[in-house]
C-alpha cells in the first residue's frame, strides 16, 4: 500500500505564503498523475492541482496565477507552492493520484492550512 505524507502546512496571514511537501512510498516517476486536494470544514475535497508525468500542470480556477505545484522524482516528493494566500484557502491539504484514477491510494493525515489575520 502506498503511503503518502504531508507536511509544511501553517497558520499564515493573507497575502503570505506557504509551500507543502507530500512524500510518497513509491517512485512517483511512474505515476501518470499525481495531484493536491483540498478540504474546508463542511466541504467536499477538490482537486486543487494536478502534474502529469509528462510535465501538464493543471489547476482549478480560484487558484490559477498563484499556485504552481512540481515534483521532485528523485525524493519521491510532490510540492505545491502557495502565494498570495487569502482566507478561503483555509483547507487540509492532501496530495494523491489525480486523473481518471484520483483518489487511488489510501489518504494521508494531509496538512492543515489556515489563513486568517
Amino acid at each position: 500500500q502506498v503511503q503518502l505524507v504531508e507536511s509544511g502546512g501553517g497558520e499564515v496571514q493573507p497575502g503570505e505564503s506557504l509551500t507543502l511537501s507530500c512524500v510518497a512510498s513509491l517512485n512517483i516517476d511512474s505515476v501518470e498523475t499525481m495531484g493536491w486536494y483540498r478540504q474546508a470544514p463542511g466541504k467536499q475535497r477538490e482537486l486543487v492541482a494536478s502534474r502529469s508525468s509528462g510535465g501538464s500542470n493543471n489547476y482549478t480556477d480560484s487558484v490559477k496565477g498563484r499556485f504552481t505545484i512540481f515534483r521532485d522524482i528523485f525524493k519521491n516528493t510532490l510540492y505545491l507552492e502557495m502565494n498570495s494566500l487569502r482566507p478561503e484557502d483555509t483547507a487540509t491539504y492532501y496530495c494523491n493520484t489525480a486523473g481518471p484514477s484520483g483518489g487511488r491510494w489510501s489518504w494521508g493525515q494531509g496538512t492543515q492550512v489556515t489563513v486568517s489575520s
